[in-house]
């Protein structure tokens, strides 16, 4: 398993030495194709070109132009296409792109031939009532007594009553 790497990773370096031969060759042959005799000639036409004022041209900014799609016009010649290629069986997204219209319009050239078949709504479900909240009320005032209050007298227990059942004498 580590060999294939291994191999794979050698191939590589050995590519990737031979772009940067190449491209040594290339750096080296820039001066001739320019017209400078040495290499130290050439860099100092770079750098002197680099190193000057630059010009600041101000770029005028484009107005800003939102994108607004065309609206498809649908025509009678657009409706008996769609009607044609809704008998040859494709589907509606096929007939959009064929005819360049959008999907719902499809559906309502569909629906203007009868071809839809009307599909029965579930009738909206009723909204739950809520229970009515309760009405707000002024806070309460705490009466005076007329009365004063009774000392809570406990209750006296009911005593133990033994009931004794009558004696029916026997006949």
């Amino acid at each position: 398993m580590i060999n294939p790497i291994i191999r794979r990773l050698a191939q590589v370096r050995a590519t990737a030495a031979k772009l940067e031969q190449s491209f040594v060759k290339e750096l080296a042959s820039l001066p001739k194709a320019y017209g400078f005799d040495s290499l130290k000639a050439f860099i100092a036409a770079v750098e002197a070109s680099g190193s000057g004022k630059r010009s600041r041209i101000k770029k005028t900014k484009k107005a800003y132009k939102p994108k607004t799609r065309k609206r498809a016009v649908i025509t009678d010649s657009v409706r008996a296409k769609v009607k044609a290629l809704l008998k040859a069986g494709k589907s509606g997204s096929q007939i959009a792109k064929a005819v360049g219209i959008s999907l719902p319009s499809v559906q309502n050239i569909k629906k203007t031939f009868g071809l839809v078949k009307a599909t029965k709504k579930a009738p909206p479900k009723a909204k739950r009532r809520r229970a009515p909240s309760k009405p707000a009320t002024a806070p309460k005032t705490h009466k005076k007594r007329v009365t004063p209050r009774k000392a809570a007298v406990p209750e006296p227990k009911p005593t133990p009553t033994t009931v004794v059942p009558p004696v029916i004498p026997a006949v």
